[in-house]
């Protein structure tokens, strides 16, 4: 312990004998630290607070693209501080002097664009922050300019949102329209391309709208679909026969009509029968079958009638059965014929793909693009229309509101640097530095403080010392030199006082 105690006097020895090179170092060290700080420009933050409400009175599919609200939000993020914007921010604040180059006027922008930060607090709140530190200008000039820039920001920014969203609707429908002219202009073409060939390959081609392909498909879908329902229709007609057959053509009773109605119900089956066979029926088909079965009787009451097997009235149900064959079997021959129509069609479209594929081919495909062209017109049309009601909603209304919550605030005291506690370090570093530079040099040129570190350093017995005697005239020097020693330290000190005062006095004009 007695030892560590030692060599501590001895390193304060060592120190003090040296007092004047501590002084010395921690003025030099003092100075060109403040002289470093004094260099540095006091920068100066101001802060707003903005609310961007998008006013979406149309719902998100009629906004059209990157005009929706969500998105509408994150583009102003984006676009609050361009360069376009920061340009006009310079222009307006002065940063930009008149007839400055584009090299100044590009480092203006670059210098705002570091500067100036935006911080989203909600969906469509932002607080910005804008810190100008320039060097050639003043503390005061420094915080009015850092509020300035946020004020001319804000109003360019505003002016320009409402003057953009009407300037791009109509820079949007200029660039449909001119869309839709070329759209249009292509369909005539291939309007015309297919007229053409149309009329060179007359004969091959059969009509009607879409591909020969797509046709074909369509008759086959129709055909699948007159299938069904002439077979509903064939079982209909086969139990109107049935109950036909089983219903007399007359009931007996006074005043009925006279002979003959049997006969000519007979004949009219007859030539219903012939009809029949005439349409390739053959006599195992059920309508003929029951036709037969309801000739058949008809026969017997015709002999009847003609043996004055007694008179009597026509039926009613019959009559209505009767017509309600009819046109059952109506509706069968009317589905045959336009099943026999679709099956040809069918056929005659095949056989000429067939035989012509190239020509089905180039068909198919000048089909095929104006089918394209014609989705691409529809589409750019009903885009047109989206547009122009958002243009007219804008027009009307504002798309878009600019509320300022906070105004920028304006700044009286200096973001950075901060100057009190940087000139503290440097007064704490000079004079660490000056006892480092004294304690360093004392290392180097070794001198021997006690008795006991000589007799260590040497190995030899040290038999005694000689303390050193002051005379008066020395005492008085000494105390003449400890007084300047005080002098020197006190006024470093004193300059770190006097600096903290004109801090605080230059913050206190600003305010």
């Amino acid at each position: 312990m007695n030892g560590l105690y030692d060599e501590f006097r001895v390193a304060v020895h060592s120190v003090w004998t040296r007092r004047w090179l501590v002084l010395a170092v921690a003025w030099g060290i003092c100075i060109l630290g403040w002289l470093g700080i004094a260099s540095i420009p006091n920068r100066y933050d101001s802060r707003a607070r903005l609310l961007v409400d998008v006013n979406q009175i149309l719902p998100d599919d009629a906004q059209g693209g990157s005009f929706g609200g969500r998105q509408q939000i994150d583009q102003i993020r984006e676009t609050l501080t361009s360069a376009r914007n920061l340009e006009k921010v310079a222009t307006t604040t002065g940063l930009i002097p008149a007839g400055a180059g584009e090299r100044e006027k590009a480092g203006a922008v670059a210098m705002l664009q570091k500067n100036i930060k935006i911080l989203p607090q909600q969906d469509n709140i932002f607080e910005i922050t804008s810190s100008v530190g320039i060097g050639s200008l003043s503390d005061a000039d420094n915080a009015k300019l850092a509020s300035g820039v946020l004020d001319s920001l804000i109003t360019v920014f505003r002016d320009d949102q409402l003057r953009g969203g009407r300037v791009d609707a109509r820079e949007g429908l200029k660039f449909l329209d001119s869309q839709i002219a070329d759209r249009e202009k292509s369909l005539r073409e291939i309007e015309a391309r297919r007229a053409a060939f149309e009329a060179q390959n007359i004969g091959l081609i059969p009509g009607g709208a879409g591909s020969p392909a797509q046709r074909v498909d369509a008759a086959r879908a129709e055909l699948s679909q007159i299938e069904t329902q002439l077979v509903a229709a064939q079982a209909a007609l086969a139990a109107a026969n049935g109950q036909l057959a089983s219903t007399p053509a007359t009931v007996p009773g006074a005043g009925g009509v006279g002979g003959g109605v049997a006969r000519q119900q007979l004949a009219g089956a007859q030539n219903e029968l012939a009809s029949m066979r005439a349409r390739g029926l053959t006599d195992a088909h059920p309508d003929v079958i029951a036709l037969k079965s309801q000739i058949a009787s008809l026969k017997a009451q015709a002999d009847r009638e003609g043996n004055g097997g007694g008179g009597g009235m026509q039926n009613p149900a019959y009559s209505s059965l009767a017509a309600m064959r009819a046109e059952r079997q109506a509706t069968v021959s009317a589905l045959s014929a336009r099943k026999a129509q679709l099956t040809g069609d069918i056929a005659r479209i095949t056989s000429q793909q067939i035989q012509n594929p190239g020509i089905a081919a180039e068909y198919d495909r000048i089909n095929g693009e104006y089918t394209a062209q014609k989705a691409q017109y529809d589409k750019l049309l009903a885009q047109r229309e989206q547009v122009r009601l958002r243009g007219d909603v804008q027009t009307e209304t504002d798309a878009i509101r600019i509320e300022l919550l906070d105004p920028p605030s304006k700044p009286t005291s200096p973001a950075a640097p901060n100057r009190p506690l940087f000139l503290t370090l440097v007064l704490l570093a000079g004079i660490g530095g000056g006892i480092g530079a004294a304690f360093g040099l004392a290392q180097v040129r070794t001198s021997y403080a006690t008795a006991a570190k000589l007799e260590r350093a040497s190995g030899l017995p040290v038999i005694g010392s000689i303390t050193e005697v002051v005379t008066p005239d020395r005492h008085v020097e000494r105390r003449k030199r400890l007084v300047w020693l005080a002098g020197g330290g006190a006024a470093l000190v004193g300059l770190y006082a006097l600096l903290l005062v004109a801090e605080f006095v230059q913050r206190g004009m600003v305010a």
